[in-house]
């Protein structure tokens, strides 16, 4: 995959195509389709392994280009052969209509690129479920503005370690944060896995709290670190050792955090009710981590 600016367009699409299939995607930063439907033609490219070139525009940087195909939607998706435009589609189509788009133009695979791809990675058997990072990302292919999907995948990715992919998932929920406490949640744990590493040691942090128990500033910091690590617990305990000392410090932003990881820590689907009917128990942890909010605010 490449990226395409006016400077590098004649060599790297109009001479490019007099070779191999060239197909652009016309995109934009703001754009949560675009978004989306980027990684399915990057694993595309791969997987068709060299039968055509991905070449990416961004409209917003690219405002000659995109006037030059003649853009009105995004993201727009064209591919060209001998320097011409010869199909194209709109929007975050899914990844088994893309594969038929491409096989209506792309040259056929070789007999041996095909053994050769059969002995590196064994088909999935028919009906075999997608990994689930990879059917949140064709749901949200399919459907960007499916917010469930979206807050599974982010969490998935952040789960993974993944924050910059993350933080570019995350982007069209966050106008929706302070009106859905799961959003906060991710939120929260978001920006403390994009925080971490500017932070001090653990254990420098440690010495600091053991040299003065009211270093709230130290103690939130080690609080984000740990929920960098999702080691939850330690994360709440720090957190409750400020509260235990101010209730509202940082205009609450302790008991704030604290509520975001018992968030976190609670399923996003409701648990299944037992064989006999009766509601699932609820995690013994979480409960007993509430109970601790409870008793430390009423005190």
């Amino acid at each position: 995959m490449i990226d395409v600016t006016v400077a590098n367009f004649e060599a790297e699409v109009i001479e490019a195509s007099n070779t191999v299939p060239v197909l652009v995607d016309l995109w934009a930063p703001w754009c949560g389709p675009c978004r989306a439907l980027g990684p399915v033609l990057e694993k595309l490219e791969i997987a068709y392994a060299g039968r055509f070139k991905l070449v990416k525009i961004n409209t917003e940087e690219e405002q000659e280009l995109a006037a030059a195909f003649g853009v009105r939607s995004i993201p727009m998706v064209m591919l060209l052969k001998n320097g011409q435009p010869v199909d194209g589609f709109v929007g975050a189509l899914p990844e088994g209509q893309i594969r038929a788009f491409l096989d209506k133009h792309v040259p056929q695979a070789a007999p041996e690129q095909d053994g050769a791809a059969d002995a590196a990675e064994p088909a999935a058997p028919a009906g075999a479920a997608l990994p689930p990072l990879e059917k949140l990302q064709q749901d949200l292919a399919t459907n960007p503005a499916n917010d469930s999907a979206r807050k599974a995948y982010v969490e998935l990715l952040l789960k993974a370690g993944r924050t910059a992919d993350a933080a570019q998932a995350f982007e069209p929920l966050a106008a929706k944060a302070p009106t859905d406490r799961r959003i906060q949640a991710l939120a929260d744990w978001l920006t403390a896995a994009q925080e971490a590493p500017g932070l001090p040691a653990v254990a420098v942090l440690q010495a600091d709290i053991a040299a003065n128990k009211r270093d709230f500033d130290a103690r939130y910091a080690l609080a984000q670190r740990y929920m960098a690590e999702q080691q939850w617990t330690a994360a709440l305990d720090e957190l409750l050792e400020i509260l235990m000392r101010n209730k509202t410090w940082n205009e609450d932003k302790a008991r704030k955090t604290y509520v975001n990881i018992l968030e976190l820590l609670t399923p996003a689907e409701a648990p299944k009710p037992t064989a006999a009917g009766q509601p699932a128990a609820a995690d013994p942890t979480v409960e007993s981590y509430r109970r601790r909010l409870s008793m430390t605010v009423l005190s």
